[in-house]
């Protein structure tokens, strides 16, 4: 279903093997948050989305883990900004932003997040929502 909806919105879009079942497990038990299950249905289709520029849209599970847990601990993000601990980042773009899961009111949403300015926006309310703004034309993230 995934890879099918990337082929239709990107047709340059690469894909990797399908993310061990294990994984899935490790990234919940290391970082403490659940993985939607959106996210574990598309690794379980393919290990990571990359467009034709060599961005991860979506990255493979092994990078979620070591992202976060770099992002979580490294001294100068923790001085620099507010805590990620809610946060589980999956995915960036060429225009420099990352994007990650946040639990809302409503369930878990999509923030873009600015390593400039600290600023969390909320920009697409499921990984659909989120593909389909990524990987067609035009900056729809602004």
């Amino acid at each position: 279903m995934w890879r099918l909806l990337i082929r239709e919105l990107y047709p340059d879009a690469e894909f990797a093997e399908p993310a061990k079942e294990a994984l899935f497990w490790r990234i919940e038990e290391t970082l403490g948050l659940p993985v939607p299950l959106e996210l574990v249905e598309l690794l379980r289709e393919t290990n990571g989305v990359w467009n034709e520029y060599g961005d991860a849209v979506v990255w493979p599970a092994e990078r979620i883990v070591e992202d976060n847990l770099a992002m979580r601990t490294e001294p100068d993000y923790r001085e620099l900004y507010v805590p990620f601990d809610d946060l589980l980042f999956f995915g960036d773009s060429d225009m420099g932003p990352q994007f990650a899961y946040v639990h809302t009111g409503y369930g878990p949403g999509i923030i873009t997040w600015d390593h400039e300015t600290d600023e969390r926006r909320l920009v697409a309310v499921s990984l659909r929502d989120y593909l389909v703004r990524c990987l067609t034309p035009g900056d729809r993230f602004r």
